[in-house]
C-alpha cells in the first residue's frame, strides 16, 4: 500500500481583519500534487491520497495532527505527506500553521511531525514541505542547522533553507510546487520513466539560481522508491537489446552506409538495429565514434560506443535488474 496525505491552506484569517495572512496558491497547489500522485502516467493506481484543503479552522489543528498520524501508523509499503501553507519558526523550532492559528498555538511542530514519522512502520517515509521556513525540519539543534535527525528510510525535500521564505508564482502555484509539478509530470523521469525524490530535488534544484529560495534535501535511505513512473523514455524490450548491440562494454559497434535507410545500400534489418542506436544516442546511452552525428557515422563506415550512461544501463541488463 501506498498512502499519501496532501494538505493546501489558503484561508489565514485570524480573529480580525488586521490578522489576515491569506495565500492564494496552496490550495491550488495540493490539488495538482494529489491528482498527479493518484496514478501513473499510464493510468495504473498510485497512491491512495486524502486531500485536505482549507479544513474548518475550529478543528485544524486536532484534525491534522490526527490525519498525520494516521498516515504514519500504518505498516505501508510508501507514508508520503506534502503540505502548503504557511510556516513559522520559533525559538522552539519550526511549526507547520493551521488556519485557526493563535499567539502560543499556531499549528503543528514540525519536531512532532518527524517523531510520528520517526515512529511509523512504514517501509519509506517521504515529507514535502512549501512552506517557509521549512528547511528547519529534522534540524536537531536550531543553533545549528546543518546537523539534520533522520530516521532510517526518511526523505525530506522542503522549500527553503530555514531561514527563509517561500515565495508564491504568478502561475497559481508556489515556486516551489511549480517545479515539483513538472518533475512529477516526467521532468525528474529516468530513462525507465521512473521518478524518485532524488531525481526530483535534482531537477528542483537545477530550475532555481543561486539568488533565488533555495530548496532543501535531507535523507537517510538505503534505496529510492519511485514517487511516480511515467511511460519509458526507451521500451524496456528495445533497452534490454542494449547488451546484445554491445557484447561487452568497451566494444564498439561498427557501421556502415547499408544501416541509414536513406543510402542506396539499406538493408531493412540494418536500419531497424541504426533505429534502436539512434534512440539510445538521443537518451545519451550511445555516440557516436570520430563523428558528430550517427548519420555520419553509419555514411562514413565509423562506428558507436557506449556513454558511461549507457554502462550503466547495460550493466542493469546484464544483472537482469532490468
Amino acid at each position: 500500500m501506498r498512502k499519501a496525505l496532501v494538505i493546501g491552506i489558503n484561508d489565514y484569517k485570524g480573529k480580525d481583519e488586521n490578522q489576515d495572512a491569506s495565500l492564494e496558491g496552496c490550495v491550488n497547489d495540493a490539488i495538482y500534487i494529489a491528482s498527479i500522485l493518484e496514478k501513473n502516467e499510464d493510468g495504473s493506481p498510485n497512491f491512495d491520497v486524502k486531500l485536505i484543503t482549507n479544513p474548518p479552522n475550529t478543528t485544524d489543528i486536532p484534525t491534522i495532527r490526527w490525519l498525520i498520524e494516521e498516515l504514519f501508523e500504518a505498516s505501508n509499503d510508501v507514508a508520503l505527506f506534502y503540505y502548503a501553507g504557511h510556516g513559522l519558526l520559533k525559538s522552539t523550532g519550526g511549526y507547520i500553521v493551521t488556519s485557526d492559528f493563535r499567539q502560543y498555538n499556531e499549528g503543528i511542530s514540525m519536531q512532532e511531525i518527524l517523531e510520528l514519522a520517526t515512529n511509523s512502520e512504514a517501509r519509506s517515509k517521504i515529507i514535502i514541505l512549501d512552506c517557509c521556513h521549512s528547511g528547519s525540519f529534522a534540524t536537531s539543534n536550531l543553533g545549528n542547522p546543518n546537523v539534520s535527525n533522520l530516521c532510517n528510510e526518511l526523505t525530506v525535500i522542503t522549500a527553503s533553507r530555514h531561514i527563509e521564505s517561500a515565495a508564491e508564482s504568478d502561475n497559481g502555484h508556489g515556486v516551489f510546487t511549480s517545479l515539483l509539478i513538472d518533475a512529477l509530470q516526467g521532468g525528474a523521469a529516468d530513462i525507465r520513466g521512473h521518478i524518485t525524490a532524488g531525481s526530483i530535488y535534482a531537477y528542483i534544484d537545477s530550475a532555481l539560481g543561486a539568488w533565488a529560495q533555495r530548496p532543501i534535501f535531507k535523507t537517510n535511505v538505503s534505496r529510492f522508491v519511485p514517487i511516480r513512473s511515467i511511460n519509458p523514455k526507451i521500451s524496456l524490450e528495445k533497452l534490454r537489446r542494449i547488451t546484445k548491440y554491445f557484447p561487452k562494454p568497451e566494444n564498439e559497434f561498427k557501421l556502415d552506409p547499408s544501416y541509414e535507410p536513406t543510402s542506396e545500400k539499406a538493408i531493412a534489418f540494418k536500419c531497424a538495429i541504426f533505429k534502436d542506436l539512434q534512440d539510445f544516442e538521443s537518451e545519451g546511452l550511445v555516440k557516436p565514434v570520430d563523428e558528430e552525428h550517427m548519420y555520419y557515422a553509419a555514411m562514413n563506415s565509423k562506428s558507436c560506443k557506449l556513454t558511461a550512461l549507457g554502462y550503466h544501463y547495460w550493466r542493469l541488463v546484464k544483472q537482469n535488474k532490468l
